[in-house]
C-alpha cells in the first residue's frame, strides 16, 4: 500500500514533533503493510516562501533519513498546498509537486466552491498540466452543490479519502459508496503522530476488504504507485 497522505516528517508543521516520533509512525505504516508513503507537509503561500518552505523540508528529511532502517517505508517528499485565488498563476507549483512528478496534493477552501474556484482547480490540470489530487475531499462534499465532484472527475481531477472516512462509522456507508461508483481513487492516512491521529491505513484496508474485497485495494495501490512513479 501507499499512504498518499502524511505529516510524517519531523518539526515543520503540527504533524510529528520529532525524529523519535516519525520513526515509530514509519513502524506503524510498516506494520499495516504501507511500503511507501508520501510525506505531505502544509504549505500556504501566505505564510512562507517556497524557498524557506523547501529548505525546512530538506532539513526536516535529512533528519529522519539519516536514522531510518531498513524495512521501513519509502517516504517521497511533497506538499500538501493550501488553495488561493491565484494559484495558476504562480511559477513555483512544480517545486511543491510530489518529487519526480507533476503531481499536487491541494488542500481545498473549507466552504462551497465558487464557479471561479473550481475554474481555477480545473486549469491547473488542462492548461498547467498538473496532476492535481485534492486533499482529504470527504471534508469539502457536503458544502458543495450538486455536481461540482462530478464535474471534477470528468476533467481528470483525483479524489483521495483518508482513512478515517472508512474506520469512522457515521462516514464509513459513504465512503464505501463512492470507492463503489469509483469517484476516490487514494488512500492517505493524514497521520499527524503516534498517538494523536496515528495511522490507520491498515484498520481501513481491512474494512474494504471486508466489505467489497481486494480489487478496490488493489485500485488504491495501483492508483498511487502510478501517480508517485510518473
Amino acid at each position: 500500500m501507499v499512504d498518499f497522505h502524511s505529516h510524517i516528517l519531523p518539526n515543520i508543521d503540527d504533524g510529528s514533533d520529532s525524529v523519535e516520533e516519525s520513526l515509530i509512525m514509519l513502524e506503524l505504516l510498516r506494520d499495516q503493510e504501507v511500503a511507501d508513503v508520501v510525506a505531505t507537509p502544509h504549505f500556504d503561500a501566505n505564510a512562507m516562501s517556497v524557498e524557506q518552505f523547501l529548505s525546512r523540508r530538506q532539513e526536516a528529511y535529512a533528519a529522519l533519513s539519516s536514522r531510518i532502517g531498513e524495512g521501513l517505508p519509502r517516504i517521497h517528499l511533497g506538499a500538501e498546498v493550501l488553495y488561493y485565488s491565484g494559484i495558476t498563476r504562480w511559477d513555483h507549483l512544480d517545486a511543491l509537486c510530489i518529487e519526480g512528478t507533476r503531481v499536487l496534493l491541494l488542500e481545498m477552501p473549507l466552504s462551497r466552491w465558487t464557479t471561479s474556484v473550481v475554474r481555477e482547480v480545473l486549469a491547473l490540470s488542462n492548461t498547467k498540466g498538473i496532476t492535481v489530487v485534492l486533499a482529504h475531499v470527504e471534508r469539502y462534499i457536503k458544502l458543495q452543490r450538486s455536481g461540482v465532484i462530478e464535474e471534477m472527475l470528468r476533467h481528470g481531477i483525483y479524489m483521495q479519502v483518508n482513512a478515517s472516512f472508512f474506520t469512522e462509522r457515521r462516514t464509513r456507508r459513504r465512503a464505501l459508496k463512492m470507492l463503489r461508483f469509483q469517484q476516490i481513487h487514494l488512500l492517505g492516512s493524514d497521520c499527524h503522530g503516534a498517538t494523536v491521529r496515528p495511522p490507520r491505513v491498515g484498520e481501513a484496508v481491512a474494512i474494504i476488504r471486508k466489505k467489497m474485497g481486494d480489487e478496490p485495494v488493489a485500485m488504491f495501490a495501483g492508483c498511487a504507485t502510478e501517480l508517485i512513479s510518473v
